[in-house]
């Protein structure tokens, strides 16, 4: 779709908040409802109400002994009518309220699916930081044009309706003048605003730049703290900061230009009223009652349009702040589930890569990362995938996954096409250890039972046994209990891998992908690891990537990988045997040792 026929995103985030709004039909109509009768009420029929008091008062003939059996009537009917108005403007706050707590959870869901759904492509390129405070901008700004629509938008609209209704007959040409002024005031104030617009979308795309920079640098701390890189980073984060004062600042001075106009034009409209007011008696006969229905109905209707500078700032602030995660809403999805999608049913695990074509989404087809590659691996047979840096390792293991999508050719798993089959159940018969562990900062417990939430107690200690995690943990002083800290900081890297493993044993999957699972660790740790992996890998369909060929040497078969093809494939053995890639690799390794 060309930039000219795509949806603006302010319609966009308006789609995105009606689907909400309209879930909840009885609550907006109450809200819409409610906020014009607080308008009508304690506005419009208290003011005629007084202009009828003020009209009999001047009519004379009232004396002291009969005040309130004639203005009686006035003084209930008062006092009605502010009830209702009352009950009007606390039903305006609940109803109001309850959209904006339902619509936020709703959305909140939209917003976190599509995140979690989204290709790891999309996730590489973006800050974890920015996704969620334009997460978090999305929500609020939900909740600032519903505050907007109901105490400032709705209650104008009523008052200009009622002013025009109530005045129309009596004094009809300051009707028509006053209704000029208000369309000029509303044709000068929209253009204005249009202006800002896009400022408040810079301003808010600062911010989230801002928040990316935040976390970014808190995320990797400890590279910072070792690397003395305090200053550097400070240095980016008051770049960051600068960006957010400057488009602020362009958004303060734009909104300022725009006030100091559409307040002009108010002094202009009151000063017209109070001319109609002085001369409306000699002139036209209006009587003192309706001069001050004139008066108060236009002072409540100049100070609401005044008002509506400061409605069109919030209005531009809050779609400027939903604007980026709009975008992401709409933004299709690299890795889809094809319709009709089944899930995967794994027998045995038996894996075929079949002629496939791949290059990433941000490269042209010249720059293939595998052309033409084909592999079988043998239900229950344990690979060590080896190479050279960017040979394909862990593209293949992320193709496996469904990670990214290839463009030509297939993936099998016992002879499903995945590409056919629902991620989630792919992904569910795939056990992934990657090099460092994706640990929650949730308890040790909560992380071993992630893959299999209704694992036992036994289960998992069980799981941790095998994993050799277990005396770690029992030597913590709150066991299973313990809180692991941010992706796991709080353990060493051997006691995180062990973590990880007794995730993947426990989730109990016929096929293991290991990828550079051993490589960050000292001996002590690797050996337990190791020990651990046998563990894993027993009865599995088992792919293992390694720079550290002694983490495969022991394996059935071992793929040597160059430039995106299968440059060898044989057993530790032959492979030495023939002198080739594997065996120059291996000689390189100084240290390098086999594992019975």
């Amino acid at each position: 779709m060309t930039d000219a026929k795509r949806p603006s995103t302010t319609r966009r985030t308006l789609h995105y908040f009606w689907e909400v709004t309209r879930s909840q039909p009885g609550m907006f109509v109450l809200a819409v409802l409610s906020s014009v009768g607080y308008v009508v009420f304690l506005t419009y029929l208290n003011t005629w109400l007084m202009g009828l008091v003020v009209d009999r008062v001047a009519a004379g003939g009232v004396t002291a002994d009969q005040v309130f059996v004639v203005f009686g009537p006035y003084v209930l009917w008062l006092v009605v009518v502010n009830v209702v108005g009352q009950l009007c403007s606390k039903l305006q706050d609940y109803s109001c309220w309850k959209l904006e707590i339902q619509a936020n959870h709703d959305l909140a869901t939209n917003a976190f699916d599509t995140l979690c759904n989204q290709s790891m492509t999309f996730h590489a390129n973006r800050f974890g930081g920015s996704l969620v405070s334009q997460t978090s901008k999305f929500l609020n700004s939900y909740s600032s044009l519903m505050d907007t629509f109901t105490y400032m938008v709705l209650p104008t609209v009523a008052s200009v309706v009622f002013t025009i209704v109530s005045l129309a007959f009596s004094v009809p040409l300051y009707v028509v003048i006053l209704s000029v002024f208000l369309v000029v005031y509303s044709v000068v104030t929209y253009r204005m605003y249009r202006r800002i617009l896009p400022i408040n979308a810079e301003a808010a795309g600062a911010q989230n730049a801002l928040s990316g920079e935040l976390s970014d640098s808190v995320t990797n701390i400890l590279s910072v703290k070792t690397y003395g890189r305090e200053d550097y980073e400070q240095g980016l984060f008051e770049r960051a900061n600068e960006r957010v004062v400057e488009t602020g600042s362009k958004r303060m001075r734009q909104s300022i230009v725009t006030g100091a106009t559409t307040s002009s034009l108010i002094v202009v409209i009151m000063a017209v009223a109070v001319v109609f007011i002085v001369g409306g008696n000699a002139w036209f006969g209006v009587t003192a009652g309706t001069l001050v229905m004139m008066f108060q109905y236009t002072y409540s209707l100049t100070m609401r349009f005044n008002m509506l500078s400061s409605t069109m700032q919030r209005l531009n602030a809050a779609f400027g702040d939903a604007a980026d995660m709009t975008r992401i809403l709409d933004e299709p999805r690299l890795v889809a589930d094809a319709p009709g999608a089944r899930p995967l049913e794994v027998r045995d695990g038996a894996i075929d890569f079949e002629h496939l074509n791949f290059w990433y989404s941000d490269a042209d087809e010249s720059s293939k990362v595998f052309d033409d590659f084909s592999l079988h691996i043998p239900a229950g047979q344990h690979v060590g995938l080896v190479g050279r840096s960017g040979a394909g390792k862990t593209t293949l293991t992320k193709l496996l996954l469904r990670l990214s999508d290839i463009q030509e050719g297939e993936i099998l798993i016992d002879g499903q096409d995945v590409s056919a089959c629902t991620q989630q159940s792919l992904r569910r018969q795939i056990a992934y250890v990657p090099q460092e562990a994706l640990l929650f900062h949730r308890s040790i417990r909560e992380n071993i039972a992630y893959g299999r939430p209704d694992a036992t107690e036994a289960d998992i200690v069980r799981a941790a046994r095998e994993a050799n995690a277990l005396e770690f943990i029992e030597q913590l002083p709150q066991g299973f209990d313990t809180l692991v800290g941010e992706r796991g900081i709080k353990l060493s890297g051997g006691q995180r891998q062990r973590v990880a493993i007794a995730r993947a044993l426990l989730a109990d999957c016929p096929v293991l992908l290991l990828d550079e699972a051993t490589s960050a660790l000292d001996s002590e740790s690797e050996r337990l690891v190791q020990d651990a992996l046998v563990n894993l890998m027993r009865g599995r369909t088992s792919i293992v990537v390694a720079h550290r060929l002694s983490t495969v040497a022991a394996l059935d078969r071992i793929v040597v990988l160059d430039g995106g093809h299968v440059a060898e494939d044989g057993t530790h053995a032959e492979l030495l045997a023939e002198g080739g890639e594997y065996a120059g690799l291996w000689g390189r390794q100084t240290g390098a040792f086999l594992e019975a």
